[in-house]
């Protein structure tokens, strides 16, 4: 399928933006200083203009292919918990995590729904500093941030890309696709500015911003679990403790039972994102069998760079 072509006035602004070419999409436009998809740039726009922040709204943010899909999961899980006490018929039995947190960009699109019900919980890829100010610095809403091993990071978004891609897209090999990553190209990108955007945030306002790392959860769920339902202010109690709402909270969202899940095996979101996709290993250190000694060489320099002082690191 191919991606909604931009009008007159999107034109207009694209014309004067670098341009390069996508890893899914055909082209991406350097776009408030991001590797901006062409079919979301109206739709970001949009976002940063019109969108109002409720005091109660939760935004899910990450780069693509960090742990998306699994800290959507959780989170609707943590603060829906009171009214769907039971596992046998709870919404992500029928719905894709995406559907229940839906992207903001692509709500702009008119692919999915604004939530009804409070607190709101959406999912967004924005950067941090093209967020709009209503989520920024004029509400008490709390971002989410999960961030990935940039090795790992790698890896899952090329798998990821190269499955989704849009025609008239060719395959990247490896090699190409490790130089535009290194180079920041990449759809969201650059993946160290992403990320740095919102842990300085996190740091400057750990109120606002909570900044996890896939490697965390995947290490000790349940005490990341309790981290985000505290992070919300609405903490687990004794009672629930006893109950095993925590344990049940992470099996619910594990990655094999979101796999397995019948709901997650086929269909269509957003138009042209099959959901199977979103399940492919749900490892860490995958990448291993994938990087050259050259590249391992590279790519830590590249972190060393932008990371090193800022107080972020990763357990490669």
């Amino acid at each position: 399928m191919e991606g909604q072509r931009p009008n007159a006035e999107d034109e207009l602004i694209l014309s004067s933006l670098p341009r390069e070419r996508g890893w899914a999409i055909p082209d991406l436009y350097l776009f408030q200083e991001f590797w901006c998809p062409s079919i979301l740039i109206k739709e970001v726009n949009i976002f940063q203009k019109q969108f109002q922040a409720k005091d109660s709204d939760i935004f899910v943010a990450s780069f693509p292919k960090s742990g998306t899909t699994w800290l959507k999961a959780i989170t609707f899980s943590i603060v829906n918990r009171q009214c769907l006490s039971s596992n046998d018929n709870h919404p992500l039995l029928t719905s894709n995590p995406h559907q229940l947190v839906p992207h903001v960009e692509f709500m702009y699109r008119g692919d999915v729904h604004c939530p009804t019900t409070e607190p709101r919980v959406f999912g967004t890829h924005t950067p941090f500093p093209s967020l709009p100010n209503s989520i920024i610095d004029q509400s008490n809403c709390k971002i989410i941030y999960i961030s990935r091993n940039p090795f790992d990071l790698f890896v899952s978004a090329w798998s990821y890309f190269d499955k989704i891609k849009l025609e008239p897209l060719s395959t990247l090999k490896i090699e190409e696709a490790f130089e535009m990553y290194c180079n920041g190209i990449i759809e969201f990108g650059p993946w160290w500015s992403h990320m740095l955007g919102y842990w300085k945030e996190s740091m400057a306002k750990p109120n606002k911003v909570l900044f996890l790392k896939y490697e965390d959860l995947k290490e000790d769920a349940n005490f990341e679990v309790k981290k985000i339902a505290d992070f919300l202010g609405c903490p687990f109690t004794q009672e629930e403790e006893n109950q095993e709402v925590i344990e049940r909270i992470i099996k619910l969202c594990s990655f094999e039972k979101m796999k397995n899940s019948e709901v997650n095996k086929s269909g269509v979101i957003y138009q042209f994102l099959e959901k199977k996709y979103f399940f492919r290993k749900g490892e860490t250190r995958d990448w291993i069998n994938y990087f050259s000694p050259s590249m391992i060489e590279k790519l830590s320099k590249i972190i060393e760079e932008n990371f090193g002082g800022s107080g972020l690191s990763f357990i490669i």
